[in-house]
């Protein structure tokens, strides 16, 4: 019987391929919709651990620092990410305020978390306890992290605003500038080569 292991399934239109060994950099895409299956990059755990424990760093740093700061008239005021998002979450804005929490804060910490403890056994050789569970949340999640889109808004804030108001990005903008470098840096990387380089059953079923 064929390994499950030898076969990728297409994400998008659930084409079933194959898995052949690629070189460096190729890229192997679906033959109905042209999505990508997976690339030729092997991970280097050391490396992309090191990467998420950086993100960590940063992240604590954009989280705990003023994004931006405001001063008229001599008065001055300022506020970082969690205070902007709890700012958001009061009246009819509660909505933006849950979605900017889950987008903005939940997902790159459940990112940074789940990567960080699949890697750090990885580095042993072993499945880290809830391995499975793990990489499916990381693939779900990965397409909901919007830092870049607050970045984005930020920027544009600080221009509409700088001919108004004296204002200056903070330490935290520029940690986001940063955190939004890393995790797309780490977003390069195809995670799911660690289904077949570490020991244990490759269905997931006894994992």
């Amino acid at each position: 019987m064929t390994h499950p292991a030898a076969f990728v399934f297409c994400e998008h239109c659930d084409s079933i391929y194959r898995r052949h060994e690629l070189q460096r950099d190729e890229v192997a895409r679906c033959g109905r919709c042209c999505a990508v299956l997976y690339r030729g990059s092997r991970v280097d755990i050391d490396y992309l651990l090191a990467l998420t424990l950086t993100a960590a760093i940063v992240f604590v740093i954009a989280n705990a620092s003023p994004v931006i700061r405001i001063a008229v008239s001599g008065l001055h005021n300022q506020a970082n990410l969690l205070q902007s998002i709890v700012a958001l979450s009061h009246g009819s804005a509660l909505a933006v305020g849950v979605v900017a929490a889950v987008t903005l804060f939940v997902v790159p910490l459940l990112q940074i978390i789940l990567l960080g403890w699949v890697l750090l056994f990885a580095r042993a050789h072993r499945r880290a306890p809830g391995f499975v569970f793990a990489m499916r949340v990381l693939h779900r999640i990965r397409p909901w992290s919007m830092t870049e889109v607050f970045l984005l808004g930020v920027l544009v804030a600080i221009v509409k605003l700088s001919g108004l108001l004296h204002v200056i990005a903070g330490p935290g903008a520029w940690a986001t500038v940063v955190l939004t470098v890393l995790i797309a840096v780490i977003a390069r990387h195809d995670i799911r080569s660690l289904w077949d380089r570490l020991p244990g059953d490759p269905t997931g079923l006894h994992s």
